[in-house]
């Protein structure tokens, strides 16, 4: 091999990992630009208030009628973003669902908004059932959590707001009963 027969094969070596170190910086800026717009910890500023329409907002549901989600004001609410399509959303139902049985009795109302079409909804859930509430939010679901504090638009992404209606905690990925636990018990509803 010659000097310049080896230079095509320098500079694509460069040019990779050139493009590495872009998409690396990138995903370290989103990161950073996430925890940094969602407090420290996915903790939101106590009580960060909710977009002006958000009580207005509703949702289809499998069963028939729209979920208004002025019928869950008042009480606190866990609010999670999630997908058939997404692994980490479908490993952590187990997790919402336990929540959901452990704290409905004490006043919390959780809600799982489908960023999906009915038809997978409906075939996951009848395989894995869950006792708390399913909204399909489809793909305009994406808006509501960007407007929730989700700036990069990753699943899953869960919000705990009081009964006050104010924002109190946010997390970008997969949650734990442990975490939700915690999470309710940090402060009085």
């Amino acid at each position: 091999m010659t000097a310049d027969s080896s230079r095509p094969n320098t500079r694509r070596a460069l040019l990779a990992c050139v493009g590495l170190a872009a998409a690396a910086g990138g995903g370290w800026w989103a990161l950073k630009h996430q925890a940094a717009s969602s407090g420290e910890g996915g903790q939101a500023s106590a009580g960060d208030p909710l977009p002006a329409d958000f009580w207005g907002k509703q949702f289809d549901t499998l069963e028939g009628p729209a979920l208004a989600l002025s019928s869950l004001k008042g009480r606190p609410l866990l609010i999670n973003f999630w997908a058939t399509w997404c692994p980490p959303c479908v490993k952590e139902m187990p997790e919402l669902d336990r929540f959901h049985r452990e704290f409905s009795g004490q006043g919390w109302n959780v809600l799982g908004l489908a960023v999906d079409s009915p038809t997978p909804v409906r075939g996951f859930l009848a395989k894995k059932p869950v006792a708390f509430k399913i909204g399909l939010a489809g793909f305009g679901g994406t808006e509501l959590a960007q407007e929730l504090g989700n700036s990069v638009g990753g699943l899953p992404f869960s919000v705990l707001i009081d009964a006050h209606g104010g924002i109190r905690q946010r997390k970008m990925g997969a949650t734990s009963f442990e975490e939700l636990a915690a999470w309710a018990k940090a402060f009085v509803a």
